[in-house]
Parts: C-alpha cells; sequence; structure tokens
C-alpha cells in the first residue's frame, strides 16, 4: 500500500510507465505527430535565419530548445491527473521503440522474400547512407545499425531526461535530437549552421549513451555470465574509439557484443566515404540477426524503463536525514 501511495505521487513516473506502454502498443502517432510540427516551426526558422555562421546557428537552436522547454514547463503547474496524463502523451510522442522494431522486422521480411529493391526503399527510413549499391548483408548491417543507435536516441535517452526533468525533459531532449537529425550534417551547407545542434546533441545523449552501454553489460551478463559482460566492455573499450561519434561508436560497440555480430566499415554519406571502423569480433551481419536485434530491443527499452523509473522513485523518497541541532 505505501508503494501504492508513493507511485501515486510521482506522476511523471506514473506519466512515463503510461506512454511507454502505449509506444509498445501503438508505436509512433500516425498522424499530427507534435514532433513533424516541431521540425515544420525548425524549417520555417532555418529559412530565415540560415548562414554560415556557427553563432547563427547557435541562436537558432538555442532558441527552439528554449522555447520549448518553457512551453512544456506549463504542466507543473496542473492538477495530478492532468500532469499524468500529459507526461503519459509526452512519452509516448517522443519515444520510438516500437516504430523502429516494425521497421526492423519489416526489413528482415522483404529480404526474406529476396525483394532486395523494397528493402532499399525501407531502410531508407532508418539510415542516411545511400542504399541504392548495397546487398542483403550491407542492407541488415544499416538496419542492425540503426536500430542499436536508435536504442539510445529514441528509447534510453528520453526515458532519461524524463525520470530526470519530467516533460520538460522529455520534450526538449526531443527538440535537440530532431534538431541535428535536421542540422547535424558534415556538408556545407550545415558544416557551420549545424555545429550548435550537433554539440548539443552530443552533450544530451553522453549519459543515456554510457547507461546503454551498462544496460548490455547487464542483459550480457544475464545471458552469458560474467564472460558476457567482460565481452561487451572489453569491446566498448578497445573499437568504440574508432567510430566518429562520441555516444554512437559506444552504443553500436556494446551492441556488436550483445549480438554477437560485428558492425561498422565504410558508409557512403552525402557523396563522402565515411569510414566507422570495426565493432566487434563476431560473424558479419546477416538478415537473420535483424530479429534477434528487434528482440533484444524489447530487451533493453524495458530495462531502461525499470532503471530510471526506479531510480526516479527511490531518489524522490530516499529518507532525509534530520538537520543536525547545536
Amino acid at each position: 500500500m505505501m508503494r501504492a501511495r508513493r507511485w501515486a505521487r510521482d506522476p511523471v513516473a506514473v506519466g512515463l510507465v503510461i506512454g511507454f506502454l502505449a509506444d509498445r502498443a501503438f508505436g509512433d502517432p500516425r498522424r499530427h505527430h507534435p514532433v513533424a510540427g516541431f521540425g515544420q516551426v525548425a524549417a520555417h526558422v532555418e529559412q530565415r535565419a540560415h548562414a554560415q555562421s556557427r553563432g547563427r546557428g547557435a541562436l537558432a537552436a538555442t532558441s527552439l530548445v528554449s522555447a520549448t522547454v518553457v512551453i512544456a514547463l506549463v504542466e507543473r503547474r496542473l492538477p495530478t491527473p492532468a500532469r499524468v496524463l500529459v507526461g503519459a502523451a509526452a512519452t509516448w510522442a517522443v519515444l520510438g521503440g516500437r516504430s523502429l522494431e516494425r521497421e526492423g522486422d519489416a526489413i528482415a521480411e522483404l529480404l526474406g522474400a529476396d525483394d532486395l529493391t523494397g528493402a532499399r526503399l525501407r531502410i531508407r527510413n532508418l539510415v542516411g547512407r545511400n542504399p541504392s549499391n548495397l546487398g542483403a548483408d550491407e542492407i541488415a548491417r544499416a538496419c542492425v545499425e540503426s536500430i542499436a543507435e536508435n536504442s539510445a536516441d529514441a528509447v534510453v535517452a528520453p526515458l532519461f531526461w524524463g525520470a530526470v526533468a519530467g516533460v520538460p525533459g522529455l520534450v526538449g531532449y526531443r527538440a535537440v535530437n530532431t534538431l541535428d537529425a535536421m542540422w547535424g550534417h558534415r556538408n556545407d551547407r550545415y558544416r557551420e549552421f549545424g555545429w550548435a545542434a550537433a554539440r548539443l546533441d552530443d552533450v544530451a545523449n553522453w549519459l543515456p549513451a554510457r547507461l546503454t552501454v551498462g544496460l548490455n553489460t547487464t542483459i550480457a551478463a544475464g545471458f552469458s555470465g560474467l564472460q558476457g559482460a567482460w565481452d561487451v566492455v572489453r569491446t566498448v573499450q578497445r573499437d568504440a574509439p574508432a567510430h566518429p561519434s562520441p555516444n554512437a561508436g559506444p552504443v553500436e560497440a556494446s551492441w556488436a557484443a550483445a549480438l554477437g555480430v560485428r558492425l561498422g566499415g565504410t558508409n557512403h554519406y552525402d557523396g563522402v566515404d565515411e569510414d566507422r571502423g570495426h565493432l566487434g569480433d563476431g560473424k558479419p551481419v546477416s538478415a537473420a540477426d535483424i530479429p534477434r536485434a528487434t528482440r533484444h530491443l524489447r530487451r533493453l527499452s524495458t530495462a531502461a524503463l525499470l532503471t530510471v523509473v526506479g531510480a526516479r522513485v527511490a531518489s524522490r523518497h530516499w529518507p532525509q536525514r534530520a538537520p543536525r541541532t547545536r
């Protein structure tokens, strides 16, 4: 009874759980998605503010993120039942785990049917690399790498920042991540203007990426004991530095070890070949590994929810030391 009352006093925790279950049941909202609406506003701001200037880009990015967080702060003035509903809706809107699994399952089905053309079209929903010349195994690798990287971006990080800061944390993080997806490219248009958006995303994902590595280590230990956990730690320490991203590198390396596959290699982006190193000691990815990746994502997502919500509830109700009196 006491535990139930504690949960009821924390609308953020309850909203996170309900929103997570909504994402599991329905995936992303199919119409009037709030993230798409934010993207339209950001595109309008870009049209007016774009210049080959880091300062202009930083001002545009911080203004959009700050405005989003300020609007979300209104939630804290609502009564508790309304806060739960708003928190659940925000969690559902910013999470992408279920939709990520559906994309993976669809690509696995196309590859299983030898529909290479359909798989090349479908993989565009997940990756920015050019898939026109990719074979079946390269499409499978691209799919597993996207599931791995987005496990942090679309699941662990939103839950983490939601547990830390409630609805403002949820929507603020998603605003940062969306701007990075729109502006954080290394091409001529965004190299300067998108610099701040990319750096904000690096900062926002630093802790969640390491939490993802920790969760993968724990899951590997559950399946393979201490050797499985050590394989994840060793692979991350050895291989992650070869990846150009300070956050995607550790995350993808931990996934490679947890799945027993080899990720990484050379990818083609916007006319540029990017070497992402080799991550893991396992076999090259094949289409058969995609269902394994989606199952692992479900385990990781559940572990992330239990971890961050449990930590939030425990921290908020930890016994306070009485002040010392003279």
